[in-house]
């Protein structure tokens, strides 16, 4: 039913677009600038009618207009021109740069202001650029396209969302994320319930003068989204779609996936120890190695894999692979024939799978009225078994001038969504539930399937009874190899009740909802120059989630399965009061004064509710109702948190060139006591553009602008009730009511303040063929919030306060050029870098516990927080190299002469002397990047169009805890796990060492040498990357094939996360190790037409 009522609104849609081109004569004709480049997007309007189109890539429309006709064709940033039609059917234009014309606007708190009266630092991103990212997560397409903005992600699965930071992290216990602005309404919600195509630009505030009057919540920049609305001309209607393949775009370490390799790796592994430790010949610890390896005792396997002749051993005494062993052993178990065969593990976890989404808008305007409705469907499958998504979009946005005092608009959004991803995965917990991890350290010789004596897999009966998850229903179900010798009498050291890529595949994690917002607004024009705007919003968020982990296998076969249930809603309403006035004065009104004077209130309430049973009747009834016991853990929650402000801004112009902005808020926040809910903050910035002085005279240039600014945000993302002492309702034991102390309140804690210094410059020249920026700014935050411990005694073990203090220094160059710029042929380039420099600059006198080189802090974790240093610096053992005579890894200990001076010895003995010795480590660089950003190239020629977007980081270096863990030898904990092939040039024994192997620093690779793997400077990595994130190739066919019909018709391939080059293959400095879902390699083909 949907369906056709969508294929009929189409069909009358374009029936009255292409009768409205039956009007006069056909026009045709190329729209250029003065240096012959074709001018894109122009609008081309039958003078007195709302008749008109936009040209395309080549510049290039058609339009029917009568021969008498005029046409009105306009730019942003050019003069508008009228052409007579004069009875031509061909009609060439030539705009010219309008030097007084206002270039570009930016969108900035609570309105819009001219780019070149802005005296705050922003970067816009448009449309066109934020298409080509395809993902239904907006957040994605700002990597690296923004100078300042870091984006880190922490895993690649469906909907995540990376984290961002704007001009490096300005706090350390207290919220960092920046602020969402859709549409002038703050925005709390799922970033996946934004429709990337309703997106006209995405705004980024990095400054003071650009998000003081957001307040309390601005501190950590601000991102403002503005949805599309119609252009002046007849009606348009866009439609997109496109087709793809997602795949997986991890780099796999080198680790060993060849069966009989791994053998070879540990056995040698085995007998090393057996001739170290246990003091046997070569030819002994050869036998009992062979003996050992596939057995269920300390040190074997468990498993193995290859027939080998009767008499033979699997390993040879030249330590290889028997050359008349076969893979696929054949064995008997209590009476079944069985072939042990191992099986890729990762091969059976990712898929490629399929893509699929479709966008249509229709957009109109006339003088009174503006239109824009879209409609979108995405379908997203995911590369493992249980994930996938569907979303459906739609939007209406439309004003309406009613009088010449009065324009009313709004604009209503809603989705409906419905996401699959099996929580049983446990992502990133390392757990053995944990596919992800599970799948990243199994040897290549464990079996997925059980299989029998012929080799093919074994199936069971259907437990379900039914189709499972939408999947074809299938009578038989494929056994899974437990790996805890229940089926086939093998054990391997992740052995459990199931296996976990069985457990994605049967277990359920569903959420579904809805997400409903609308928003409006009236404009009253008092009088000239004075209106006041009146804006409210509401917005409905709720999510149904069903959580099942299977009765059929697992933990929970005991107990039938376990089905949770939880709800989920979030309420918001914005309400504004905004009183604007606009007046230019003086002899040749070269003074501008434009003020604004406003009150906001914003509320948000969250509330929840989940239960969970156990002994599930049937998984097609995913219901409490069908499941019989309560688990007796059933809950609900409410929150509730309210922002208000009164605010006032002032900005200045004189004779375009001087430049001034002054704002302040008085803001109010319910996450404080009644006694400091109220903060003040408030911006000052000046602007002057040189090249319009008399006296310059540099006519390369055509903007050359300096700007400055000062202010202060504040952060007020502290968490909930931290200024009162917290209790909880617990059972007594009894099914009595007892209350017990949660955590100790701080009445007077307040706002982290962030004091934030701009220093700026922008430029064009050449007519902006060469264009950008450079900033320089420094960022305090003061009053940062902390855990200060108290003694025991107290009945508590920690309070809030705020104490501590930060600073972020940094500068940020933006370029744009084109290369080429003719009408057939335009090459452009554009790079953005962002150099950033963080330092701790006090900490609370109760955390400073230790002093190490002249820097007073405390360790946590890795790395050590202390005054002068900047946040994640590396405190960790200094890795001494190889003991040459034994092969044992060394470590540097700090001991004392006899002489009372500070000494340094290698040590080997890790677990005595360095494990505990916090002393013995030094400080090294931080995780964070010092230099970081983009650069991307566009190419049009000819009707065709190749984009390719980049991103990188520089400095920084962290420990690579993945190769680690393959660089690490096996223990009676860690039997099974893979290897990576860099063991193989592990030191050698005096007996078998070789003149190359003499400055070997890989240490001896031996069963059970406990701490090879221990946290140390051997396994520092630099984080340098870079990232080809976008590639999109495009043809546009000339709109003249269309005689007038359609406007536009392109097809193009887009490619997402292209290729990563890092410092080590398999390792990812931008977030998703191996323990989570890989990054997802999305491949498209697409068709846009334009009526």
């Amino acid at each position: 039913m949907v369906k056709k009522v969508v294929l009929s609104m189409v069909a009358t849609l374009l029936l009255g677009c292409f009768g409205a081109y039956a009007q006069g004569q056909r026009v045709t004709g190329t729209v250029t600038d003065e240096t012959g480049a074709p001018v894109i997007g122009a609008a081309v309007v039958v003078e007195g009618t709302t008749r008109g189109t936009s040209t395309d890539v080549a510049g290039y429309y058609v339009i029917q207009a009568s021969a008498d006709a005029n046409l009105v064709i306009s730019y942003l940033g050019y003069q508008t021109q009228t052409v007579a039609v004069a009875g031509r059917s061909t009609v060439d234009v030539v705009l010219v740069t309008d030097s007084e014309q206002i270039e570009e606007v930016v969108v900035q708190a609570f309105g819009v202001a001219k780019k070149e009266a802005f005296t705050g630092s922003a970067a816009t991103i448009k449309s066109d650029d934020l298409v080509k990212t395809q993902s239904s997560n907006v957040a994605n397409a700002l990597q690296g396209k923004v100078a300042g903005l870091q984006t880190s992600q922490g895993s690649g699965s469906l909907g995540s969302e990376p984290t961002i930071r704007i001009r490096g992290i300005g706090s350390i216990n207290a919220g960092n994320d920046p602020l969402w602005v859709v549409d002038g309404v703050p925005y709390e919600g799922d970033k996946n319930n934004i429709n990337m195509a309703d997106i006209e630009t995405m705004t980024v505030l990095k400054d003071a003068a650009s998000n003081a009057l957001y307040g309390a919540r601005g501190a950590n920049g601000v991102i403002m989204i503005t949805t599309k609305r119609a252009k002046a001309g007849d009606a348009r209607v866009n439609f997109d779609a496109k087709w793809g393949v997602n795949m997986a775009a991890r780099q796999l370490y080198d680790y060993t996936r060849n069966p009989g390799q791994y053998y070879e790796m540990h056995y040698a592994s085995l007998k090393n120890y057996f001739m170290d430790k246990e003091g046997l010949d070569a030819a002994n610890a050869h036998l009992l190695a062979n003996n050992t390896l596939t057995s269920s005792g300390i040190g074997g396997l468990g498993y193995n894999v290859y027939n080998v002749p009767a008499g033979q051993t699997l390993i040879g005494n030249d330590g290889r692979l028997n050359p008349n062993a076969t893979l696929g052993r054949k064995f008997s178990y209590n009476g079944q024939e069985y072939t042990a065969t191992p099986d890729d593990w990762y091969d059976e976890l990712y898929d490629p799978s399929f893509r699929q989404e479709y966008n249509i808008s229709i957009a109109a305007a006339s003088e009174k009225s503006n239109f824009f409705a879209s409609f979108g469907y995405l379908n997203n499958t995911g590369i493992t078994d249980g994930s996938n998504m569907y979303r459906w979009t739609a939007r209406l946005r439309a004003d309406y001038q009613a009088k010449k005092w009065l324009k009313v608009g709004g604009n209503f959004s809603y989705t409906n969504f419905n996401w699959n991803g099996a929580s049983s995965t446990n992502e990133g917990d390392g757990s053995t539930g944990d596919v992800f991890a599970a799948v990243s350290d199994m040897a290549p010789i464990y079996p997925v399937f059980i299989r029998d004596g012929e080799g093919n897999i074994m199936y069971e009966d259907n437990k379900a009874g039914h189709d499972y998850y939408g999947k074809e229903y299938d009578d038989k179900w494929p056994i899974y190899d437990s790996g805890d010798g229940s089926i086939w009498g093998m054990t391997r050291f992740s052995g459990t009740q199931s296996n976990p890529l069985q457990n994605i595949w049967l277990d359920e994690s569903n959420s579904e909802g809805n997400a409903f917002s609308v928003s409006g607004f009236a404009d009253f024009i008092i009088y000239e120059g004075l209106k006041l705007t009146l804006n409210g919003s509401v917005t409905i968020d709720e999510t149904r989630s069903t959580s099942l982990k299977n009765p059929y296998y697992g933990q929970f076969t005991a107990s039938k399965g376990i089905l949770s249930k939880a709800h989920g809603r979030s309420y918001n309403h914005n309400l504004q009061q905004l009183l604007t006035y606009s007046k230019a004065f003086g002899a040749n009104e070269e003074h501008q004064l434009d003020l604004l004077l406003g009150h906001e209130t914003y509320n948000l309430r969250s509330y929840s509710l989940s239960a969970h049973k156990t002994n599930v009747y049937s998984t097609d009834n995913l219901e409490l109702n069908g499941a019989i016991v309560d688990g007796k853990g059933s809950a609900s929650s409410f929150g509730e948190y309210v922002n208000e402000g009164y605010f006032f801004r002032g900005m200045y112009e004189y004779d375009g060139r001087i430049f001034a902005s002054a704002s302040y808020r008085r803001d109010a926040s319910s996450r404080f006591h009644p006694d400091h809910r109220w903060g003040d903050f408030w911006s000052v910035g000046a602007a002057w553009i040189i090249n319009r002085e008399n006296w310059f005279n540099a006519p390369v240039f055509n903007m050359l602008k300096l700007k400055i600014s000062y202010g202060s945000q504040g952060n007020d993302a502290i968490g909930m009730y931290r200024y009162t002492d917290l209790y909880s309702v617990t059972n007594d034991g009894n099914d009595g009511i007892s209350i017990v102390f949660g955590a100790k309140g701080n009445p007077n804690i307040t706002w982290e303040t962030n004091a934030n210094l701009n220093v700026g410059a922008e430029f064009g020249l050449w007519n902006d063929r060469l264009s950008g920026s450079v900033d320089f700014f420094y960022r305090k935050t003061t009053d940062m919030l902390f855990s200060v411990p108290v003694a025991p005694s107290m009945g508590y073990s920690s309070y809030y306060d705020n104490i501590g203090d930060m600073a972020n220094t940094g500068i940020e160059v933006v370029l744009n050029g084109d290369i080429i710029r003719t009408p057939n042929v335009v090459w452009s380039i554009g790079a953005n870098l962002t150099w950033v420099k963080n330092k701790v600059l006090s900490l609370p006198e109760s955390r400073k516990d230790r002093v190490v080189d002249g820097h007073a802090g405390f360790i946590s974790g890795s790395t050590f927080l202390a005054e002068g240093l900047p946040l994640n610096t590396l405190y960790i053992h200094e890795y001494a190299g190889v003991n040459p005579e034994t092969g044992q890894s060394m470590w540097w200990k700090k001991t004392t002469g006899e002489d009372g001076s500070e000494k340094w010895v290698a040590t080997s003995d890790y677990g005595n002397q360095i494990a505990s010795d916090q002393d013995s480590k030094k400080l090294f660089d931080s995780t964070m990047a010092d230099v970081f950003g983009g650069f991307n190239t566009t190419l049009y020629a000819y009707g065709f169009d190749l984009s390719i977007a980049f991103d990188y980081q520089l400095g920084g270096h962290t420990i690579d805890g993945s190769y680690a863990g393959y660089m690490t030898n096996s223990t009676a904990g860690s039997l099974g796990k893979n290897y990576h092939l860099d063991l193989l040039d592990a030191w050698k024994s005096p007996e078998t060492k070789l003149p190359s192997d003499v400055n070997k620093q890989i240490p001896r690779f031996q069963y059970a040498d406990e701490y090879v793997g221990a946290t140390s400077t051997r396994f520092l990595t630099s984080t340098n990357y870079l990232n080809i994130s976008n590639i999109n190739v495009g043809y546009s066919f000339p709109a003249k094939w269309w005689n007038g019909h359609i406007q536009n018709l392109r097809v193009y391939v887009a490619c997402d996360n292209v290729w990563y080059w890092s410092a080590r293959k398999g390792f990812d400095p931008r977030g998703t190790g191996t323990g989570q879902y890989s990054p997802i390699r999305t491949i498209s083909g697409g068709v846009t037409l334009t009526f």
